[in-house]
């Protein structure tokens, strides 16, 4: 028996228990609730940066003075529709999707006390500077934007959980429901059997927003704000942080478990925080904030979907011998140009092949790097549009950047040297599927 016939039970061993973690952790029920809140939403952040797009690039090509700031109205109210209330948009949609994991019977109520939560945890009084002003004024009984805004995602999505969790827990202690028979309409039945959990909790939420005030004068938005999100955003989305988490997630990927796992939660919420203040920043005509976002991950890490591969199978169709393989690279190619690639996932397959899995981790953290360097250097703009991730490469580039072409030629860059760096594996695995043929 040769040494790799005696190593095969120890790696399937080692794979089966990271299958099964990752599996674990996909499963997980709040992760699950936030991945699918993000996705019922993420239509309003690419038509946010659409209006973006249009507003900045394409009006400007038409109109002038008076006439393109009245044009741009439309881009504004989008953004005000879209952008300025997404974290109120995603703490109720985060009690649907955990009351709906949940199997809770009336996912509406958690919907409504969310939102009622999330409102009460806000500031009593905010500090605004008036139009034409200089100084700032108190207000009160007043909602910003920047607390319904990309500023408050992150508490959105700590007090849509925990509101849910509550909720749905006090609803279940039999001796605080109200039945007022079978007579009574549904809706109405319904509604007065949460009434004393909704009571209660948002009366725990009230109690403790009064004590932050009295005792510190603050609010729990402002302190999930500065003590939980700006810390976790200033690593997850800085350089090291985005290579490590998104590495790991198509590391993930290689054993069949969807690197949604790692981003979705780790990575995407702080990213569209990103994008959405670069947008905002873009559409004011303000310096940009921040090179990493959503949309350069996908247009420079994820070009043919995870993994790159669209480099992948422009090196199959140029050098590959094995019809096997082109065959599979023929069936991916008109997915893998608007981003979908598990067919060449499987189907060549990436999944547990050594050989493939190494450029398949490796190719997207050098394609990001090598845009963060370009963009450093003043040699491509940033992203400042939010793009669908299905859009198709060099496009993808052109728009994330509001039309910028040397982002195009970076983008070829990436592809051009992926092509290369995927061949010797590519020969490897081969090889050794010649071998596993004999």
């Amino acid at each position: 028996m040769s040494n790799s016939e005696q190593a095969t039970p120890d790696m399937q061993s080692f794979s089966d228990r990271v299958v099964e973690f990752s599996a674990r952790i996909a499963n997980q029920i709040h992760l699950c609730s936030l991945r699918d809140a993000f996705a019922s939403i993420m239509p309003i952040f690419i038509l946010a940066g659409l209006a973006v797009l249009v507003n900045n690039v394409i009006f400007p090509w038409i109109f002038d003075g008076d006439t393109l700031i009245r044009f741009k109205v439309w881009g504004e109210i989008i953004v005000n529709g879209t952008l300025n209330i997404a974290a109120l948009l995603i703490a109720p949609m985060i009690a649907w999707s955990l009351a709906r994991n949940r199997d809770f019977s009336n996912p509406i109520s958690a919907v409504v006390i969310a939102l009622c939560s999330f409102i009460i945890t806000m500031p009593m009084q905010v500090e605004l500077v008036p139009v034409g002003g200089k100084t700032a004024v108190s207000l009160t009984q007043v909602l910003t934007f920047a607390n319904t805004g990309v500023t408050g995602i992150f508490g959105g999505i700590i007090i849509g959980l925990l509101s849910t969790e509550i909720f749905i827990r006090v609803s279940q202690i039999k001796r605080l429901e109200i039945n007022l028979g079978e007579n009574v309409p549904p809706a109405v039945s319904k509604s007065f059997s949460v009434l004393i959990p909704t009571v209660l909790t948002l009366s725990l939420f009230a109690v403790f927003a009064a004590l932050l005030n009295n005792l510190l004068q603050t609010d729990l938005l402002h302190l999930i704000t500065t003590l939980i999100q700006q810390p976790l955003r200033l690593v997850n989305t800085s350089l090291p942080g985005t290579l490590f988490i998104y590495s790991l997630g198509n590391l993930l990927f290689t054993f069949g478990i969807h690197q949604d796992v790692v981003n979705k939660v780790a990575l995407e919420p702080f990213l569209i925080i990103n994008a959405t203040e670069n947008m905002i920043a873009y559409a004011n005509g303000q310096v940009i904030p921040h090179i990493i976002t959503t949309a350069f991950v996908t247009t420079f890490g994820m070009i043919g979907g995870s993994g790159s591969t669209i480099s992948l199978l422009i090196a199959i169709f140029l050098f590959a011998r094995q019809q096997s393989s082109k065959q599979v690279a023929r069936l991916a190619l008109t997915p893998g140009v608007f981003n979908i690639n598990e067919p060449v996932i499987f189907g060549l397959p990436i999944v547990f092949n050594l050989p493939m899995m190494i450029p398949f981790v490796l190719l997207p953290a050098m394609g990001i790097f090598f845009a963060w360097i370009c963009t450093t250097l003043g040699l491509m703009s940033r992203c400042v549009v939010m793009i669908p991730w299905t859009t198709p490469p060099l496009l993808s580039a052109w728009l994330a950047t509001a039309g910028d072409w040397r982002a195009v030629v970076v983008q070829l860059i990436i592809i051009a040297f992926g092509v290369f760096f995927y061949l010797p594996f590519l020969k490897i695995a081969e090889r050794v599927a010649l071998k596993t043929m004999r």
